[in-house]
């Protein structure tokens, strides 16, 4: 993954398909990542307009905000996921990016990768896994196409795939193989929402032990919850510091690895140097 396409992926939000008016609200909520959503909030009847919906929303040139924008579409194995890839693939201003919703196999992304290389259209994409069959193949499915910048993991329908308790220490294992797939792939990696609104605590604590996990970000589920988020995956000053340093003595070296304060510091890590920089640009922190 190319320094480039490095930015902060600390939240995200989703913004119904079938209401474009809630857009521009969701884009300045403070989100670093707004959803529109077409597949498990919208009811079947409805998918049909969502979608002519959401593809319109990107006929208009999208301001440069610093906000990534992204259309969850539906499965690929299901008919609406098809119609949402046909719509995608007919209209001339495509979303800069599609999440892919319950990817099993790295075949389901190669090909719809395939399709946008056909039409020509540069639109990323971010893939989740949810279910047992992703989760075994999150490897193989993180190295499968130069397209995807993120991995999201979706615990609601993972603790049902895997008959456990949707709870943290469950699905410990299931978090950290997404995580050990993605940072092995140079990918971003996104923690699940949490649900309980009225636990402003509960959830801090969750985003603590995903960041201290590896992820960096996580989903809200109201636009409340997003400056807490953001808090927890923003990098300390001290930390944005050295980040600089490090990025400004591998430039002046051009070599593959580097001596600051007496530690041996190797070019992979700049990847995530750069991250962190891309989220103190955001703030206009360090």
């Amino acid at each position: 993954m190319s320094e480039t396409r490095i930015r902060p992926r600390r939240s995200f939000i989703f913004t119904p398909g079938l209401r474009p008016e809630m857009f521009p609200k969701a884009l300045a909520s403070g989100a670093d990542i707004v959803c529109v959503e077409l597949e498990d909030g919208i009811a079947p009847k409805d998918k049909p307009a969502a979608r002519a919906r959401a593809i319109k929303l990107f006929e208009s040139p999208q301001a440069d905000d610093g906000v990534e924008r992204i259309v969850r579409i539906n499965s690929l194995r299901e008919g609406f996921g098809m119609a949402d890839v046909r719509a995608v693939l007919a209209s001339d201003s495509p979303p800069p990016a599609l999440m892919m919703p319950k990817v099993r196999n790295p075949d389901e992304v190669v090909l719809l990768d395939d399709l946008l290389s056909e039409r020509g259209h540069a639109t990323r994409l971010h893939v989740i896994i949810e279910t047992n069959a992703g989760l075994e193949a999150a490897h193989d499915i993180a190295r499968c196409s130069p397209r995807i910048d993120a991995m999201f993991f979706g615990g609601v329908d993972m603790a049902a795939e895997l008959r456990c308790e949707n709870a943290w220490e469950p699905l410990l294992y299931a978090r950290s193989r997404v995580v050990h797939a993605a940072a092995g792939a140079g990918l971003d990696v996104i923690d699940v929402p949490y649900l309980d609104l009225e636990d402003a605590d509960g959830m801090e604590r969750a985003a603590i032990r995903a960041r201290d996990l590896g992820f960096c970000g996580k989903g809200a589920v109201h636009p409340k919850q997003i400056a807490a988020l953001n808090a927890v995956f923003t990098p300390s000053a001290e930390r944005i510091a050295q980040a600089r340093r490090i990025i400004a003595e591998f430039e002046a070296a051009d070599t593959g690895l580097v001596v600051i304060d007496g530690k041996l510091i190797e070019r992979p890590v700049l990847r995530e140097m750069h991250r962190i920089v891309a989220i103190a640009d955001r703030v206009g922190a360090g």
